[in-house]
């Protein structure tokens, strides 16, 4: 098991309205867009999402991918979405989630990660902030969180019951106040126990790229905290290759395989 599965299993998993309208930047005239409705939002978060590219050409795509590197291969992630299937491809194991089931096809013998767990992972952390645009979700402004003499507005999210995989979790946005480019995730794990926690993880978001028409993380990097207080960076998350579609694969990408298990 490599070390980048020793280190993401510290971490949490996360778990519009609409009026179609034409938008010819994306691909075509023929493209549908849905128009978000704006009320649903407070005011300065959907002036972030604005900042990172919009909600409204967001919803228009059906598929992302992208690549994270480490020491011995790539992971290539695919995403639906829509309706949020996935699949990870790998020389040494593919894991998918096929809309019921998390599957795992174990090449080597020794993967020893979470699946049910990891498979949608990174997908949360990399599709920042537009994940947090997401059904059943709660929204509380609060203070700015304040790190090197720079204050950063934000609000807190919590889930409605039922809500994702761990909908105990919550998190934290904060964003730049002039640019409203997000600044900073903060997150409680609670998947593992199902219980609240009042233990605070912070990512530092700083480096961004122009994927298409959004700006998505070219990075994230982990940071210690000492009493709540957030340190020096312990661990950085690299995103390559990029790709976002209108197009979606069809269902069959994300089907298990004859020879892949059903994680339990």
């Amino acid at each position: 098991m490599n070390k980048f599965f020793i280190i993401v299993l510290t971490f949490c998993l996360f778990a519009c309205k609409d009026k179609p309208k034409k938008v010819g930047s994306v691909e075509s005239e023929e493209t549908e867009v849905k128009q978000v409705e704006q009320t649903i939002y407070p005011k300065e978060l959907f002036k972030v999402f604005e900042a990172h590219g919009g909600l409204d050409t967001w919803k228009v795509y059906k598929t992302l991918s992208f690549e994270i590197p480490n020491s011995e291969f790539n992971e290539v992630q695919t995403i639906d979405l829509q309706k949020r299937f996935d699949k990870i491809s790998t020389p040494a194991y593919t894991i998918g989630y096929d809309g019921s089931d998390v599957w795992l096809i174990d090449n080597t013998g020794d993967y020893k990660g979470k699946p049910k767990f990891y498979h949608n992972l990174m997908f949360y952390f990399y599709a920042m902030p537009f994940v947090l645009s997401d059904d059943g979700i709660t929204y509380e402004k609060i203070d700015a969180l304040v790190h090197e003499g720079f204050n950063y507005p934000g609000f807190k999210i919590t889930y409605n019951n039922g809500i994702g995989a761990s909908s105990t979790d919550e998190y934290y946005i904060h964003y730049d106040a002039e640019t409203f480019q997000m600044k900073w995730l903060g997150y409680t794990m609670t998947y593992f126990t199902g219980e609240p926690s009042e233990k605070i993880n912070w990512i530092n978001y700083n480096e961004w790229e122009k994927v298409d028409e959004f700006l998505l993380p070219k990075a994230i990097i982990w940071h210690t905290v000492d009493e709540g207080v957030i340190k020096e960076a312990k661990k950085t998350v690299n995103f390559e290759k990029a790709n976002l579609s209108i197009e979606a694969k069809p269902v069959e990408f994300y089907s298990k395989p004859e020879k892949a298990v059903i994680v339990e």
